[in-house]
């Protein structure tokens, strides 16, 4: 058998024990007890991958070429040691934000690397010179004009969504880091802004199909970037969570468009995964908080709300005595995680108290809203880290019947989750999302740093309601002197 035939067939073994280990590592994710060893799946999956790519090469590849291939895994891997170390739990929801970004460009990059070493390889082709050629000019030389036709769709496609994907995701990252505003960016007809553009990609599409060269596709990269700043502008703070995954799988499929461009089967299937399983976390999100998927990825279409009710009443202060004094009276607790806790770090002394009051013989539970943080599994991946038992944390399906019964509940840090606006007030921006019905119990302390609004600038009744008290400050601050109190 002859030796290339013999690489091959090593190389796609190998990609496929690497498709199963990511399909073990995203499956192993939904797992809080299976996370690490999935991680664990997913490095050594990459890794194969990465060599094994590099091993397709072959003879195309000079000594040059390895050396800078390796000196990028090297920067690359040192880059991601450094961001690892560096970013708190709480800027995850940006950095996956920012990697989706990175996504995206390399789609844009290898799209537009891919036509000029199209037009290298016609020409060769048409020269007669076509055996100088190497590697991926060779690989398109013997292309067929159908397959020509199919790789110039491929490359059209990659930059398309590429270039929303980058451009997106910049402008979520600068949401989710406070440096862009949360509220959303209405303009005039925006919708109409959008469909022209969308319709001026295409044309300039067919343009390119009809061979009008490479201008064609760097108008399709500039608008598709202006899209997916626009649609990205016109999403509120409340639906942050949601961009997040829906820029995930647009990443996915930007790579698999990638894939078929350069004609890596691994590739193919990885995007293919991260973009199912991203567009999939995205409907199951919108599902959770009563939103149109399709109005959500169109930036808002048809989600104009009406203006919220103005909310009366006072907002009545409780210290940390008052707190502990509640919760020595109580026999069942429920405590409610939010972005604030995270900002905070203040998991650990949240997992302290929890083992404190359990020693004392109360149950003690956590009730985790899909979308808490601002990114799927946020809370869960803090309680965890700080040693919080699995079982005790539940999902808001699982205990949302069960606040009429207990009789005080710890809001850390949390908003619009527990905003009975979203049942109570039509016109309000959160309208018909499911949320925590912490109101219902006996006894509601929040915990919060000041008095402003949520992450979506929206007011919320509950902290102006008869049993609902504030515990006002920092809420490791706050958690570590009530228990000083309980001590």
């Amino acid at each position: 058998m002859p030796e290339g035939l013999i690489n091959d067939g090593l190389i796609g073994a190998t990609y496929v024990v690497a498709a199963v280990l990511f399909n073990l590592a995203l499956g192993g994710l939904s797992n809080q007890e299976k996370a690490k060893r999935a991680i664990w799946y997913g490095i050594v999956g990459m890794a194969l991958a990465v060599v094994a790519t590099i091993s397709a090469t072959g003879d195309a590849a000079s000594v040059g070429q390895y050396s800078l291939i390796g000196l990028m895994i090297v920067a690359g891997g040192i880059g991601g040691w450094i961001v690892a170390k560096r970013v708190q739990m709480t800027q995850m929801p940006e950095l996956v934000a920012g990697f989706h970004s990175l996504v995206g460009l390399a789609a844009v990059f290898i799209g537009i690397n891919a036509h000029l070493e199209m037009s290298r390889a016609l020409a060769a082709k048409a020269a007669g010179t076509v055996g100088e050629l190497a590697g991926f000019a060779a690989t398109i030389a013997n292309k067929t004009p159908i397959e020509l036709s199919i790789l110039k769709v491929e490359l059209f496609l990659g930059i398309l969504i590429g270039a929303i994907t980058f451009t997106g995701s910049i402008i979520a990252y600068g949401k989710l880091a406070g440096k862009l505003s949360s509220a959303a960016l209405t303009l005039p007809g925006r919708h109409a802004l959008n469909l022209v553009a969308l319709i001026a990609c295409l044309v300039l599409g067919y343009l390119y199909l009809d061979g009008a060269g490479l201008w064609t596709i760097l108008a399709v990269a500039v608008i598709a970037g202006l899209i997916g700043c626009h649609l990205i502008l016109a999403i509120g703070g409340a639906d942050m969570p949601v961009v997040v995954s829906m820029l995930n799988s647009y990443s996915g499929w930007a790579a698999a468009a990638i894939g078929f461009t350069l004609g890596n089967d691994l590739l193919i299937v990885t995007g293919a995964l991260v973009g199912s399983s991203g567009a999939i976390l995205s409907y199951i999100m919108c599902k959770g908080m009563n939103r149109s998927f399709i109005s959500v990825i169109l930036g808002g279409w048809g989600g104009e709300t009406q203006s919220a009710a103005a909310v009366d009443g006072e907002m009545i202060e409780a210290d940390a005595a008052a707190v502990a004094s509640a919760l020595q009276d109580a026999d069942r607790v429920i405590i409610v995680p939010g972005y604030g806790m995270a900002v905070a770090q203040a998991q650990g002394s949240v997992s302290e108290l929890t083992k404190k009051l359990r020693d004392q013989g109360k149950t003690v539970r956590f009730a985790i809203h899909p979308v808490a943080g601002r990114l799927p599994g946020h809370m869960n991946v803090l309680l965890a880290e700080a040693k919080v038992p699995y079982d005790i944390v539940l999902e808001m399906e699982e205990i949302n019947d069960d606040f009429p019964k207990t009789d005080v509940v710890i809001v850390i840090g949390a908003n619009d989750i527990v905003n009975p606006s979203a049942q109570d007030d039509p016109g309000s921006p959160i309208a018909g999302m499911p949320v925590l019905e912490v109101w219902k119990s006996r006894q509601v302390f929040v915990c919060k740093r000041g008095r402003g609004t949520g992450y979506s600038g929206i007011e919320n009744p509950l902290f102006f309601k008869d049993n609902t008290r504030m515990f006002y400050g920092d809420a490791k601050a706050s958690v570590d002197a009530l228990l000083k109190e309980l001590n």
